[in-house]
């Protein structure tokens, strides 16, 4: 019997048994993966390639968080740009737009018919827009939306921009509209700061990261969660949870890769699998089983492109608005850390598309992969086919929580039963909570639940932790008084 478990070594799993562990409690971690820690915040090494599973940016407003990273990795951060372009027909656009560039890569007449669309939508607004598509063209008018938002928000989600909903539009551009982007595109493009104000969130530009990725973090966390006398056990992929009310105990049984079955026995279960996931292996099935099973996910695969590229790219991601390729964003691991890559000459590339796991692009074998990845590679500029001198193929399951139409009535469905069947259960984490949060706000979540273990009470509602919530500047003492915004995914429209 061990007296507190955790599902999964992501970030709020491992940040919960370290938390734990500091506090002198007893804590086991299980996790399903047999080589890597830190769940989608891994570091994938393929010959002394690191990859980094979609991009992590070290950034938080939350003092705790920081410190926390500081105190796991102290001396191994280092400060990156953030440099990335959007690719649409053949010509590559600074994000932020820069005004001058934009223009001449549009021309002239493209230009004035994007204002012209702008002008229009400000006279002829939607009213009570209800889809992405309506409020973004509120925004920036037509042209702008079918340039520079449509292709690259469909190929992430898989649904028609008048399928999604608008609260998603209002909240990830939140501040910027076209006459925000195209004063501070003029800004940068005549190399002048804006004074005053604060910046859209859209426009952070830089930001910190281990020099050999983020699965440099979750390896140093679990050690020091074993050093405190914790135990982190890898490659155990979790198959039935049990509770027995009378000892207020759970059971938790999981196999091995080669096929050994192990029960572990705790007071408290933390868990960051998935929600549907969770709720399917509990034994006997509670009562929110068939919501749990309605809650869907977007997965998404990497193509990593190795070779010898003459072409020199300081981008740490390219979007691709492109409709004429099926890859969604293109990630450069050397201009997020030059030790990613074991020497000083080669160019790595990591295609990421999106889809739905089971759907033919999931299901496609390497080798076709591989060759879909070096066409468009191609078609885009960025790499020759002759280049390329190997691959790897990363799939990321569950990569995302779909918030669809039905999503929060079958989460506070989940929510409320588990809570009232099982006290002892503490759900954190992107996928434990089913909410699309950031790393940093998975960490909070596990902070907070050890906190509440460790004092014996709850003292803070882990669901306040939010995309917006301002929980870092108060501090633990604040999470109450957290906002209850939240980081959207697409939902479809009403």
């Amino acid at each position: 019997m061990v007296e507190n478990l955790v599902i999964g070594a992501g970030p709020a799993g491992l940040t919960a048994a370290y938390a734990l562990a500091k506090a002198g409690r007893e804590v086991a971690v299980l996790e399903q993966d047999a080589v890597y820690l830190g769940g989608i915040s891994r570091t994938v090494d393929y010959k002394g390639f690191l990859f980094d599973i979609g991009g992590h940016r070290f950034f938080s407003k939350s003092k705790e968080v920081v410190d926390l990273w500081n105190e796991i990795l102290p001396n191994d951060f280092i400060e990156r740009p953030r440099l990335s372009r959007i690719y649409y027909r053949g010509k590559y656009y600074a994000y932020p737009l820069l005004a001058f560039e934009a223009l001449a890569n549009l021309g002239l007449v493209q230009s004035a018919a994007c204002l012209a669309s702008f002008a229009w939508a400000k006279m002829r607004p939607v009213k009570s827009p209800a889809t992405f598509h309506q409020w973004v063209r509120n925004q920036f008018g037509e042209r702008l939306f079918s340039i520079f938002f449509k292709t690259y928000t469909e190929k992430v989600w898989g649904m028609s921009c008048d399928e999604i909903s608008a609260d998603w539009a209002a909240q990830r551009i939140k501040g910027l509209d076209l006459w925000t982007a195209v004063a501070d595109g003029l800004a940068r493009s005549l190399g002048v700061r804006r004074k005053g104000g604060s910046a859209a969130k859209s426009l952070i530009e830089s930001f910190r990261y281990p020099r050999r990725g983020p699965g440099m973090m979750w390896e140093a966390c679990a050690a020091k969660v074993k050093a405190l006398g914790g135990d982190v056990v890898m490659d155990r992929r979790v198959e039935g949870i049990a509770w027995d009310a009378s000892s207020r105990a759970w059971s938790v049984r999981s196999r091995t890769g080669a096929g050994r079955i192990e029960t572990f026995h705790a007071r408290n279960l933390i868990s960051s699998a998935a929600m549907r996931d969770l709720v399917a292996a509990i034994d006997p099935p509670p009562p929110c089983l068939g919501q749990a099973m309605e809650l869907r996910y977007r997965d998404f695969l990497t193509v990593v492109l190795i070779g010898l590229s003459a072409r020199e790219l300081p981008d740490n991601w390219v979007y691709i608005h492109d409709p004429s390729v099926m890859v969604g964003r293109v990630q450069n691991f050397r201009s997020w850390s030059p030790e990613l890559i074991p020497d000083a000459v080669s160019t790595c590339l990591g295609l990421e598309y999106f889809c739905f796991e089971g759907d033919p692009l999931w299901t496609a074998s390497d080798e076709a992969l591989a060759e879909l990845a070096k066409r468009e590679i191609a078609a885009i500029g960025l790499m020759r086919a002759g280049d390329i001198r190997d691959c790897c193929v990363v799939r990321q399951a569950k990569a995302y929580p779909v918030y669809d139409e039905d999503y929060r009535r079958h989460v506070a469905a989940v929510r409320e039963a588990l809570e009232r069947l099982y006290p002892t259960l503490h759900l954190v984490g992107r996928n434990g909570m089913h909410k699309y949060n950031n790393q940093d706000h998975a960490m909070m979540t596990g902070l907070l639940t050890a906190s509440n273990i460790i004092a014996g009470e709850k003292l803070y509602d882990v669901w306040d932790v939010n995309e917006d919530a301002e929980y870092g500047e108060s501090g633990l003492s604040g999470a109450r008084e957290a906002l209850t915004s939240e980081r959207l995914v697409p939902r479809r429209a009403a």
